[in-house]
């Protein structure tokens, strides 16, 4: 641990799945009455744990795995399992209208909400000031997509392989608030275009205010959104531990008054989308393990952009060098979520063996382990 490193916390979304035939089960407010410090999504099959604040990356770990633990205990107790799943590759029932704020969201929204069933890993960074905050919001931009292909976990969507890495990360997209911003400057300006958002009557609150990062309302700390939820806790400690370094590499060069990049809100969407097809991993797919390098907005080999990513944020890595790196060089070596829930669909047969099926038992016996 650095002497003086940021805080940091993790929220993460958890499928709740059928121990037997892996369908989406929704149970989320039996399984949350059963448990404690468990929170609801718009879709009742997901569960949601927040982590308290660590500066240590082991209590960080050790807390991320109590908390699924209690969430597989609570859902066992209702006949339910827990996976550490971004999309599920069964195809869940049809949406019952949610009550409250998500009714409303839903009759808005229509498929955009009532398709979502997604899951992601939200890392909060401490930061000491809302100044700080938007001027690490202005510097991390450029780097979000290579966060989003490492910790890619969402290949199936409704019972098919989409082609797509983090297959999460375009439903996700389909929310008009949602995605990369420009370059805000300062906070005032930041406040303006979220109260900008809200005034246009399209989002009904700042909640829905979906950017790729963002200040949290309730915490001072930005909130990096772009990851999958991770099959296991050591990735999810990974892309923790980077979107810290992230922040504090940018926020240095804040301090020290240096311009952030000037990359396009365009080019971030394509590089996002180019994230989200492709990951880290090559394959027999051309458009596989293919990034937008943030440096020369170029198409690059996706080990390439890591490694650029690892060298931008070295010295802010310090002791967690070692453990960051081992973890995108596994990445990079193949071991990622959604080249694993291929292989497990591949050994199960396909869709003629219940592959699918496969998948998300597995993702449940290796994300969230019973105490």
């Amino acid at each position: 641990m650095e002497k003086d490193a940021r805080r940091l916390g993790v929220e993460e979304e958890l499928l709740l799945v059928d121990p037997d035939d892996g369908r989406p089960l929704g149970l989320s407010a039996d399984v949350r009455d059963a448990g404690e410090e468990l929170d609801g999504e718009m879709r009742a099959e997901q569960v949601e744990t927040g982590s308290t604040p660590h500066d240590d990356p082991d209590a960080l770990a050790t807390d991320l795995l109590a908390r699924r633990r209690a969430a597989a205990d609570a859902a066992a107790s209702q006949g339910a399992a827990v996976a550490g799943l971004a999309t599920s590759p069964v195809a869940p029932d049809p949406l019952a209208p949610p009550p409250g704020r998500y009714g409303r969201i839903l009759e808005r929204f229509g498929p955009i909400a009532s398709e979502q069933l997604t899951n992601g890993q939200h890392v909060h960074v401490e930061i000491a000031s809302r100044e700080e905050g938007v001027g690490v919001l202005d510097r991390i931009g450029p780097w979000l997509p290579v966060l989003r292909a490492i910790s890619a976990n969402s290949p199936f969507w409704r019972g098919h392989d989409t082609g797509h890495a983090s297959y999460r990360s375009l439903v996700w997209a389909r929310w008009p608030s949602a995605g990369p911003t420009p370059l805000f400057g300062d906070p005032q300006t930041y406040d303006a275009a979220v109260a900008d958002m809200v005034a246009s009557g399209t989002v009904l609150d700042e909640g829905m205010v979906y950017f790729d990062a963002r200040l949290a309302a309730s915490y001072p700390t930005v909130e990096v959104r772009v990851a999958d939820v991770a099959g296991e806790v050591e990735e999810a400690v990974v892309v923790a531990l980077l979107a810290r370094a992230l922040v504090e590499t940018a926020a240095r060069a804040w301090a020290a008054g240096e311009p952030p990049a000037t990359t396009s809100v365009e080019v971030l969407r394509l590089a996002h989308w180019r994230a989200a097809r492709s990951g880290c991993v090559p394959g027999a797919d051309a458009e596989a393990g293919v990034l937008v390098d943030p440096r020369t907005g170029r198409p690059a080999e996706a080990g390439a952009v890591v490694h650029g990513l690892l060298d931008h944020v070295a010295d802010a890595l310090g002791a967690d060098a070692r453990r960051v790196r081992a973890g995108c060089a596994r990445v990079l070596a193949g071991d990622t979520g959604a080249a694993r829930q291929r292989r497990v669909f591949a050994e199960a047969g396909g869709h003629t063996g219940g592959g699918t099926r496969a998948v998300a038992l597995d993702a449940a016996a290796r994300g969230a382990p019973r105490s």
